[in-house]
């Protein structure tokens, strides 16, 4: 009950509340405190208008004053009211009326008055109640007392009770989770995979252009409350995606911690009833949850890890366009040799005299690509938490090895970064161990250790190393005699040169868009198919009927599915048999008529390998090459369109008629008559050796860089090979002296672009030294 206007005298009033309400004073209020079970006393000194705020919410505002004698700016407060409570009490409070407020919470004040540092809200839906004294004759409908009930009474689904094109309210711990980052567009997104008693699990999805409207989720282990979220099906799962009205809680799992809410909302309800499904979950939690990774400490990690940290910043810097540095530090000392990243001295962010005394116990984070926009954001001082930060050893060659700390680009294992608050338990409990932190014995100790000062003595070495030799060795025509940018601009068409110059900088900056499919028979590139684009493509061909008519025969057995709660259609799964048996799954390789771009992945899980095809009369043809022709665990294999003369199915029956199929992609693509595509890199380096600058392309699979390009989309460690190559070959927030040397072959020649002759450049004959890999 929101709202009680109780005619008598304060005790009357007094003996209405709550038994388990105590009083709270003014001067005592502080952040971050939980004040459920308490309730704050005072009369009406000013009320102002109630107004209609921009969505439409009712706003009421109120000045509290606890003493009439009290000169202390701590004695009077603004009371912000919101929703049907703030109407209530602009019909039923006056000027000089005693009030009581439970239910409250607290938030910083944006009145810049000589009034208290806090401003009390409340609202209908957070469960607020408000006791008005008085012994006026004002009109009021009822006899002594007036009650308006006018909270919400919310129901919540259980996840094994969803359905699908439902809008529900969802209680639930969290099991896996994204930290907000920025999409492609203008919204921020983040992912939570939730799960409750029942053992059911939904993946949540949110979107919002307010990163801070996000659901703010810092551990695994956390309780999610949803109202008002969207339940989609999307193959043959459930999924709950945001929509506008979206009101997200998130509470600590912990069992005794405090229940105070983590949310950007003004106004929200909160009742007895909610505060014992927390409780009930968080007994849950603690019985059948696995527990969450312990946050790391500097002192424990070791080389090649992945960890979670939580820390404070005291010194950030721009790298370069792709990526960012952060300095951290929690009091302990990383037992390694770590990297030190070099950057402009008027580039660094942060107290130089704090960064001075801290270097021996700070470690620095190279945060890349969709991190870097966040990375930016933070300031001098927060405390954060990142998650799956990667630490990795670097060998040294005139020293003992290195370590570097990196949050690789992507969201892939929950990497990201959070700013943890004030009130935050972790950081609480950290500040205080801070302020405990000896620095002066650390860097004492420091000194007197046989290692190395820091790294950066160990990474000036290396840079020194590399202004001598070249990082890339030649694989033929030694003999040649290295030729300046500046005469190779001036020579004749077609000629090949042997050069020496610095890579001054490259495209794509994002490496994995660098991997491009080439065909070596038609000299066309083409662009790898994104996940959308297949699945459109597959589902339009799904919705074709297969051949139910089709029959086994002796090189394949046909089964016919029926895809549950998708209507009418259905799936043919070939079997290809070897000398009409079937195989393994692990050997064998089926035809799969009508599938989905998620159920052939599923199938390529279980089997050897999966050919998507459709029915042409009484046979089985290749689907549309705008497709992989072949799906062999995490890789697809394409044919080339305009080169290739696809034949039937049974083209194959050769190969499974072999010994021991092997069933190897180019076999298949040779009896289908398919040209395959093959994957590589293709970028452009601008090089630079003193006398003019060159752009020269590289088209290259697998020679240059010593990496397979069809690997770097799908294996991380390739992917941080590449990252880190690329980082030496053109060394960010350096200056060009301190680049590497490169030593390369390339050659000249003519492009036809449209009607005119487009001069282009080369890289080939040469790879990067093994030792720099």
């Amino acid at each position: 009950m929101p709202l009680k206007v109780v005619r008598g005298s304060l005790r009357v009033v007094k003996n209405s509340l709550p038994k388990h309400l105590q009083k709270a004073d003014l001067e005592h209020l502080q952040l971050g405190r939980d004040y459920a079970n308490q309730y704050i006393q005072g009369s009406v000194v000013t009320f102002y208008q109630l107004i209609r705020l921009r969505n439409e919410t009712s706003f009421f505002k109120i000045v509290l004053q606890e003493s009439v004698n009290s000169s202390s700016r701590n004695s009077s407060i603004y009371i912000l009211i919101f929703g049907k409570l703030a109407e209530d009490c602009a019909k039923g409070v006056q000027q000089g009326d005693i009030i009581m407020v439970a239910g409250f919470s607290l938030a910083k004040s944006t009145n810049d008055c000589n009034r208290h540092e806090c401003q009390v809200e409340v609202s209908d839906e957070a469960g607020s109640t408000i006791y008005v004294c008085t012994r006026s004759s004002r009109n009021v409908t009822g006899e002594g007392t007036v009650s308006m009930k006018v909270v919400p009474q919310y129901t919540y689904t259980p996840l094994n009770h969803l359905k699908n094109e439902t809008v529900v309210n969802l209680y639930g711990a969290v099991k896996f989770f994204k930290p907000a980052y920025l999409s492609k567009g203008t919204d921020y997104c983040s992912m939570a995979t939730i799960v409750d008693q029942s053992n059911v699990k939904l993946a949540c999805l949110f979107f919002n252009r307010d990163k801070d409207a996000l659901p703010q989720i810092y551990r695994i282990g956390d309780i999610l409350r949803l109202h008002r979220i969207k339940i989609r099906k999307f193959d043959d799962q459930f999924q709950a995606i945001s929509r506008s009205g979206l009101a997200s809680l998130t509470f600590d799992g912990n069992i005794g911690a405090p229940t105070i809410p983590r949310t950007s909302s003004k106004t929200f309800s909160f009742t007895d009833e909610d505060r014992k499904t927390v409780e009930d979950l968080r007994v849950w939690i603690a019985s059948n949850l696995f527990s969450p990774p312990p946050m790391k400490k500097l002192c424990d990690i070791q080389p090649s890890m992945f960890f979670e940290f939580t820390g404070q910043l005291i010194g950030k810097a721009k790298v370069d366009g792709s990526s960012y540095l952060l300095k951290v530090w929690d009091g302990t000392k990383f037992p390694f040799p770590s990297w030190n990243v070099l950057v402009k001295e008027e580039d660094l962010e942060g107290d130089e005299y704090f960064l001075r005394r801290l270097k021996y116990l700070t470690v620095d984070v190279v945060a890349y690509d969709n991190h870097v926009h966040l990375a930016k954001l933070l300031k001098i001082g927060q405390f954060i938490s990142m998650y799956n930060v990667h630490v990795k050893s670097q060998s040294s060659e005139n020293g003992p090895d290195f370590t570097q700390f990196l949050l690789h680009g992507g969201t892939r294992h929950g990497t990201g970064i959070v700013v943890l608050p004030e009130s935050h338990s972790d950081v609480i409990e950290l500040k205080s161990f801070l302020g405990a932190v000896d620095l002066a014995l650390s860097e004492s100790s420091e000194r007197a250790s046989p290692e190395p000062e820091n790294s950066y003595t160990l990474l000036g070495s290396w840079v020194e190393r590399c202004q001598q030799l070249s990082v890339t060795v030649l694989t033929d025509h030694q003999h040649f005699d290295a030729t300046t940018l500046n005469t190779i601009r001036m020579s004749h068409i077609p000629q090949n040169y042997r050069i020496r110059a610095r890579l001054l900088k490259f495209e794509p900056e994002k490496l994995h868009q660098s991997v491009k499919l080439h065909c070596p028979q038609c000299n066309s590139l083409q662009e790898i198919p994104d996940g959308t684009e297949l699945d459109s493509i597959l589902r339009e061909a799904s919705t074709t009927c297969s051949n139910s008519n089709l029959q086994s025969t002796s090189f394949f057995n046909s089964v016919m599915w029926q895809v549950e709660n998708q209507g009418q259609r259905q799936l043919a799964v070939h079997f290809v048999t070897h000398k009409e048996l079937l195989q393994d799954p692990e050997d064998t390789l089926i035809f799969l008529e009508g599938g989905t771009l998620n159920e052939i992945l599923r199938f390529t899980k279980k089997f050897k390998g999966i050919i998507p095809v459709a029915s042409k009369e009484d046979s089985l043809v290749l689907l549309d090459l705008s497709v992989p022709y072949f799906w062999e665990g995490n890789m697809q294999y394409y044919g080339c369109k305009h080169c290739s003369k696809p034949k039937a199915m049974e083209s194959l029956d050769c190969l499974a008629s072999q010994q021991n199929p092997s069933w190897e992609y180019t076999s298949i693509a040779q009896e289908l008559g398919i040209a395959p595509l093959e994957y590589v890199f293709v970028m452009k380096f601008t090089l630079d050796d003193g006398t003019g600058t060159l752009d020269v392309y590289l088209l290259d699979s697998k020679k240059f860089f010593q990496i397979p390009a069809s690997e770097v989309l799908i294996n991380n460690t390739f992917q941080e090979n590449m990252e880190m190559l690329m980082n030496r070959l053109c060394p960010a927030g350096r200056t060009l002296d301190d680049f590497p040397w490169l030593e390369c072959f390339i050659k000249s020649y003519y492009v036809r672009d449209g009607t005119e002759n487009r001069l282009c450049y080369q890289i080939f004959d040469t790879t990067v030294a093994g030792d720099v890999c």
